[in-house]
């Protein structure tokens, strides 16, 4: 594993806002706040990789999927959800549908990658993972121009297509895609509505704001008071179950296809990491974790809400000090995780700085099928972190 210097494409901003990427080069909504060092979209480097390290990467995301379905199960046998901060209410809806299994579609394990260690598990983003245009479409456009003659851990939009095409028959039509008002979701909704388009499957975009409830009807409508009945939404299940029209997506659970379904909530809570370390003490792809308050030795560790996005209300602890912090909005239990070796790089740009991957390996189907690399200048990967495509040969 190895991060180069590269010579952008001509116009390449144009290139990629054509395969639909407008969020390359975002500010930052608060003038005073962070800003981007550079572009989001950021060709300037790259990682080149080995068949063999690819081959690593492809193995653990794999292995990780095997373990994490088997530390779902713990949790459901041992109704583990107060640890999870899981509420009550939600339970009988999760049960039914970790038994019932409906569609599912696609997840990213975030790793902790240096090309030297085993990869090591940071987190699982099975709910509402982004940067996925970039990872299946923008890079590979990327790879064609710049390294024709070599190959990328990529056949995520293959992928897609097919498992739409797989869920098809246990989908009432239309699709609902729904999402936020914000570029970064709506370019994440706009793609996942292509691959679902290209299975054949007619789909409809729509804001969460703009999802009703008929009372009188007992059901979800959209604008123009059409029952919903499949529904593909990029929208955490802990902020929808808070939300006025919580109960009711509760109620009627069984009679809508929500997409991720809701024991994704089992996966998408950082309760799992030490749910998987009790279950598998000591594995190569693990870090050490436990849920805060839980005795432990460790003095470089990782402190993080069960529920937190985007690298926010992070804690960063080496020997005992704390070397890096995050504010945001997410409050409620934590659990603490060993720090991964250290994956660093020299800045490319700029002499005696360094970067910080964070590799993300996307999971379609319950096979893992793709990488998509975030890099910051600092140990913590936020939302204003750039993504840097990828090769092997």
């Amino acid at each position: 594993m190895e991060r180069i210097a590269c010579i952008p494409r001509d116009n390449w901003q144009q290139k990629v806002e054509a395969a639909g990427l407008t969020y390359h080069t975002p500010e930052s909504e608060d003038p005073d706040g962070p800003q981007l060092d550079r572009a989001y979209w950021d060709e300037t480097a790259c990682y080149e990789f080995t068949a063999k390290e690819i081959d690593t990467l492809e193995a653990a995301g794999n292995t990780l999927q095997s373990m994490c379905l088997e530390a779902a199960q713990h949790i459901v046998d041992r109704k583990l959800y107060p640890e999870l901060n899981i509420p009550t209410a939600a339970v009988p809806a999760i049960e039914w549908a970790w038994e019932n299994a409906p569609p599912a579609i696609y997840g990213r394990f975030d790793i902790a990658y240096n090309g030297v260690d085993p990869p090591k598990l940071l987190e699982y983003n099975a709910d509402t993972p982004t940067a996925l245009l970039e990872a299946a479409v923008i890079q590979w456009a990327w790879l064609e121009e710049q390294h024709p003659n070599c190959d990328q851990f990529n056949s995520i939009h293959e992928r897609l297509i097919a498992k739409w095409q797989d869920v098809a028959p246990y989908l009432s039509k239309p699709v609902y895609f729904a999402g936020l008002d914000n570029a970064e979701d709506q370019l994440t909704l706009a793609y996942l509505r292509d691959t679902a388009e290209q299975a054949q499957l007619p789909t409809v975009p729509v804001l969460m704001e703009e999802i009703g409830w008929n009372a009188d009807r007992q059901a979800f409508v959209d604008p123009d008071e059409r029952q919903m009945f499949s529904i593909f939404k990029l929208y955490p299940w802990e902020m929808m179950l808070e939300e006025e029209f919580g109960p009711a997506a509760l109620e009627t659970y069984k009679d809508i296809r929500w997409i991720e379904p809701i024991w994704k909530m089992l996966f998408s809570n950082k309760g799992l990491l030490p749910v998987l370390w009790e279950l598998f003490p000591g594995h190569e792809l693990l870090l050490e974790a436990y849920f805060d308050g839980h005795p432990h030795q460790m003095k470089s560790y990782v402190r993080k809400p069960l529920q937190s996005r985007e690298g926010v209300n992070i804690t960063m602890v080496r020997d005992g000090r704390t070397i890096a912090m995050s504010d945001g909005p997410y409050a409620g239990p934590q659990v603490v995780q060993a720090l991964a070796p250290d994956a660093i790089f020299p800045d490319s740009q700029r002499p005696g700085e360094s970067r910080y991957p964070v590799c993300g390996l996307w999971m379609v189907d319950q096979d893992c099928c793709g990488l998509g690399i975030r890099e910051s200048g600092s140990p913590i990967t936020g939302n204003l972190s750039s993504f840097v495509p990828h090769f092997f040969c």
